[in-house]
């Protein structure tokens, strides 16, 4: 297999006569207006089963970068590999309860077990591998396809916002967050074996909303992982446009040395290098987030 470029230098690339990533004249997404008071929260997914896509970066910089409008947000671990605690500084393994816990304990509350960020206004409910154990034990309960939306429904009028960090699969746990969600936004890495696994997945939050959860709608789907130097980043985003249409977001995520600091530093990009080209393209996602 052929090695990937090289990272895109931190940059913005600016598109001539208003023309993005995507192909299409950016539209004009209003700055969001304040808030006359918080809640009831809008839950979104982010979800894809395949790996490495990005669903955890977008999850962690989304959130920072709804917070910086005002917004209130709680992101949700919802991965037994616990790697958005990991990338917001967390140790899953140190952790005495997580959502774990919420989930199988009756007399362990959500509000006990979410953690404060170093984000203003963004809030932390962890995981570990423990949450693994949870998706065997469903199985036999009454309504467990539900089990997600009763645990947030205690904190769902605190916050704006509710992103739920999905693992990479199919499984119960990814369809608890289906299930309790408004909308998905579909993190799609700009090559073509992820365009494959893409109906897949439609067809799964197709069958999601027609048994479990009317209100679910995909929100948007955004391209990651693009380098404008490559043919085959540019093709596969036509692909997608030209398959997706108006679901896909304007925001494109560059590939970027940034992202990897991020992690290791435990920080999202918009407060570690709140200038990049990144944290900027995550800051053009959330105003397109609130507008939708």
């Amino acid at each position: 297999m052929a090695p990937h470029a090289a990272p895109v230098d931190d940059v913005a690339h600016e598109q001539v006569d208003g023309i993005g990533p995507t192909g299409r004249t950016r539209r004009s997404i209003p700055d969001p207006p304040p808030l006359l008071h918080h809640g009831p929260a809008k839950i979104l997914a982010i979800c894809n089963q395949k790996g490495g896509v990005g669903k955890t970066t977008t999850t962690i910089n989304l959130g920072a970068a709804l917070a910086e409008h005002d917004r209130r947000v709680l992101l949700v671990d919802f991965d037994p590999q616990g790697a958005l605690s990991v990338g917001l500084g967390v140790h899953p393994h140190q952790l005495e309860t997580t959502i774990y816990n919420v989930i199988m304990e009756n007399d362990t509350a959500v509000p006990d077990v979410i953690r404060k960020t170093m984000i203003d206004g963004m809030d932390l409910l962890p995981s570990n591998i423990d949450l693994s154990a949870a998706e065997i034990q469903l199985v036999s309960e009454v309504g467990r396809e539900h089990t997600l939306v009763r645990t947030l429904r205690p904190v769902i009028d605190h916050y704006d916002y509710v992103l739920v960090d999905c693992q990479p699969s199919l499984g119960l746990l990814t369809v608890n967050a289906l299930a309790a969600a408004d909308g998905v936004l579909i993190p799609l890495e700009c090559e073509f074996f992820s365009l494959r696994g893409v109906a897949l997945l439609i067809d799964t939050i197709e069958k999601v909303k027609e048994r479990l959860n009317p209100k679910l709608d995909i929100t948007g789907i955004l391209a990651t992982m693009y380098d404008p130097r490559t043919l085959h980043s540019r093709e596969v985003m036509a692909r997608v446009v030209e398959a997706f249409g108006e679901i896909v977001f304007d925001a494109v995520i560059n590939r970027t040395v940034r992202f990897p600091e991020t992690t290791v530093a435990g920080e999202p990009i918009t407060r570690w290098a709140p200038r990049s080209s990144g944290a900027n393209a995550y800051r053009a996602l959330a105003r397109e987030v609130i507008a939708r």
